[in-house]
């Protein structure tokens, strides 16, 4: 499952390019932008057709935006900012949100891995304050994990993460089909089939609701807008696809062999999350 061994592309903060989506964003989005800045000077923002004052908000920061004139969805924005990182020639391109759920610190972190596991899909993993985390969306991420891994062939710690870091080589896949949010689940089985790349995983803290009730507590208030990702809609629509994808592709049982041979790869020098490691997924008993 590993990619092929080759030129290793330098995973360094001059390197890469952080991509920020943004859509209504004018609560936090100079915040994340100028975190971004702090650890990697070549941003870039992909406006979807925000009607309140997102690009207004980081006026005269020294990043590149790109603006859709109407919403076309994250998966577009996506795209386009990826495009963008590639002409600039990037070897790398950070995905963040622009609604301030990632934290611009764990940027040196992922780069770490990134140059520790050539060639991988480096995803920022909600793993720290877990608890914190709604049940509803633990048992979604947990349910996407399981449905993603029978695309990949193996498992994964937080498919559901926006926070990734992908080679160039990952970026530039021109036929990764899906809206959305069905573009990140899409790009991770595209990426596998494709390229043979898999994905590493590093601990990150989850930020919710709650995470903010304990900060506001300590006198540190953190305000998050409401998440544009429900649920309901979401998942259904992430699972449709998948579900297509994978009967499509059939070798059921050599695909069950696979999942069951490659668990969740994580850098976690600690060995905090290392049992992970060892629980088998959802159906494949």
């Amino acid at each position: 499952m590993n990619k092929p061994a080759g030129k290793v592309a330098r995973m360094n903060r001059d390197d890469i390019a952080v991509v920020i989506p943004a859509l209504n964003e004018s609560l936090r989005i100079r915040d994340v932008v100028q975190g971004a800045l702090a650890e990697c000077p070549h941003v870039i923002v992909v406006d979807d057709g925000s009607d309140d004052d997102t690009v207004a908000r980081i006026s005269g920061l020294p990043v590149t935006v790109l603006r859709h004139a109407t919403r076309q969805g994250k998966g577009a924005s996506l795209r386009d900012g990826f495009a963008e990182a590639l002409r600039q020639g990037r070897s790398g391109v950070l995905t963040m949100d622009g609604d301030g759920q990632h934290s611009a610190a764990d940027i040196p972190r992922m780069l770490d891995t990134a140059r520790r596991y050539p060639g991988h899909i480096v995803i920022g993993a909600r793993l720290r304050k877990r608890s914190q985390q709604p049940a509803y969306r633990r048992l979604a991420n947990a349910f996407g994990d399981w449905g993603i891994a029978w695309g990949t062939g193996y498992r994964i710690a937080d498919t559901q993460s926006g926070q990734r870091l992908y080679p160039a080589e990952v970026a530039a896949l021109g036929d990764v089909p899906g809206e959305d949010f069905v573009f990140e689940a899409q790009i991770l089985m595209s990426a596998a089939q494709q390229l043979g790349t898999r994905c590493v995983s590093i601990p990150i803290e989850s930020r919710y609701a709650c995470v903010q009730a304990e900060e506001e507590a300590a006198g540190q208030p953190e305000v998050f807008r409401a998440s544009h990702f429900r649920p309901l809609r979401d998942f259904s629509r992430i699972t449709g696809h998948v579900v297509a994808c994978v009967l499509q592709r059939g070798n059921m049982l050599e695909v069950h062999r696979s999942i069951r041979a490659h668990p969740p790869l994580i850098d976690d020098p600690s060995g905090e999350f290392a049992r992970l490691a060892s629980q088998e997924p959802l159906g494949t008993r």
